[in-house]
């Protein structure tokens, strides 16, 4: 782009849904943003622009030595930008052969953890901390409850001790903020699992390290640990802000809960609306150009940089002119991505969500909103969304003084997860707390 006068910095947003409309409305499906440091991108607004950056890595490439501000020099090496775009030997910056040897080890990694023994750790988990709060009556379900879960699940998923999870939820959050300290984050999140590999190589377990040392990929150890990070922190990212957004319509939407009670929409087809309107990530970078090239009336030069606009793609006009009608289970949002770079461990998010928001819910069925539903705030971010906070009271569940709260893990659940089959029946639901759906305590409210 040849003038950055009187662009937006898009890091400075308060309000960056509010913002990708006015950029819509004055540019198009592509805009000219400003990022940390003043340098220049485009933000892919359009639902089809989006789809032909993602499946087209010969024009748009994964690979950030291409990007003509690093090659420039103008991005320093404190940059908030480093910890995202900063070029790593990842399936996510490669492209070609060397991207699906990556990916593949990945793949078959993450493909050893079947859904019915996520649901295991998901619900020890989510009964372990609802017993650390419960008798309070009351939680903050974003701080209690969003943030950790995902980060106690998929730790242990990483092969982690039980104790270390916790530990990494702050820095993990702080890599997606673009803060002044997100490269201090990224320097001790990346620690951690150097001591993990290390580790895995004289203890190997049924865990993601120990497969990803194992694979016939051959991967380093650099590979290694920038693998695992990249599983750690977006499978962490995504399912706290999925978990999170979920509960806020469930406690503030009645016709969301409406659906849900009266059974025009499963627990499975809420999160695809909430991945609709609300995904984890909003904001995906990046992409760079190969060449000189057009996408949406706009001249893209070699070497510039793109960011996908998943949440502003998700309501891209031409694709969803109503936004009132319901998506309920249409996974054709961009949520997850699509193409070769589409994300791998999708399906995780959703068993943890699914199980972690069905098991709490069955735990504290009458929990309400603590505040009125207008000082619900929302943390934005240049890349991300959801609540601040979700206050809630409920009564002191009946069980919280012995089973099945206090219970200690069962063996099965404690054990590595046993490899993943492709179920031919749908698997039985696990019983709640209290008899009847949760669903059904809340109808009667």
């Amino acid at each position: 782009m040849s003038s950055t006068a009187g662009l937006r910095r898009l890091p400075e947003a308060d309000n960056p849904a509010q913002l990708y409309e006015e950029l819509r409305a004055q540019y198009g499906p592509v805009a000219p943003v400003l990022l940390h440091g003043d340098i220049p991108a485009w933000i892919v607004l359009g639902y089809r622009e989006n789809l032909d950056v993602m499946r087209t890595p010969s024009k748009f490439s994964r690979d950030s030595r291409r990007w003509s501000a690093f090659r420039e020099n103008r991005v320093p090496a404190d940059s908030p930008l480093i910890p995202m775009v900063g070029w790593q030997p990842l399936c996510v910056f490669a492209d070609g052969d060397e991207h699906a040897r990556l990916r593949g080890a990945v793949v078959d990694g993450l493909a050893q953890f079947n859904r019915r023994g996520m649901r295991r750790y998901v619900t020890h988990y989510t009964r372990e901390l609802v017993n650390g709060f419960a008798a309070a009556g009351s939680a903050d379900l974003v701080h209690d409850y969003a943030e950790p879960l995902p980060m106690l699940v998929v730790s242990r998923l990483l092969g982690m001790a039980p104790d270390e999870g916790p530990a990494l939820v702050e820095p993990t959050l702080d890599l997606m903020r673009g803060s002044e300290t997100a490269a201090a984050s990224n320097a001790a999140v990346t620690q951690v699992l150097q001591d993990l590999v290390a580790l895995k190589k004289t203890r190997p377990g049924n865990d993601l390290a120990s497969h990803l040392i194992s694979h016939t990929s051959g991967l380093t150890d650099t590979e290694i640990v920038e693998h695992l990070r990249l599983v750690l922190v977006a499978a962490h990212q995504g399912t706290v802000n999925l978990i999170a957004n979920t509960l806020r319509l469930i406690l503030t939407d009645r016709r969301f809960r409406g659906s849900l009670s009266g059974g025009q929409m499963t627990l499975p087809d809420a999160l695809e609306q909430v991945m609709w309107d609300s995904p984890s990530i909003g904001v995906v970078p990046g992409r760079w150009a190969t060449g000189d090239t057009e996408l949406g009336g706009r001249l893209i030069k070699e070497g510039d940089l793109l960011l996908l606009g998943i949440s502003a793609a998700n309501v891209d006009p031409e694709q969803r002119p109503d936004l009132s009608l319901p998506m309920h289970g249409n996974r054709s949002h961009l949520a997850l991505s699509s193409g070769p770079h589409e994300c791998p461990g999708g399906d995780i998010g959703r068993a943890i969500a699914d199980t972690g928001i069905d098991e709490l819910t069955a735990l504290l069925p009458d929990m309400a909103l603590a505040v009125p539903q207008t000082e619900i705030g929302i943390k934005a971010d240049w890349l991300t969304s959801r609540p601040a906070s979700l206050p809630v009271t409920f009564s002191r569940p009946r069980s919280i003084a012995g089973s099945p709260l206090e219970q200690p893990v069962p063996a099965a659940a404690a054990q590595p997860l046993p490899q993943a089959v492709r179920p031919t029946a749908p698997e039985p639901a696990h019983a709640p707390a209290e008899p009847g759906p949760w669903w059904r305590t809340l109808l009667r409210r």
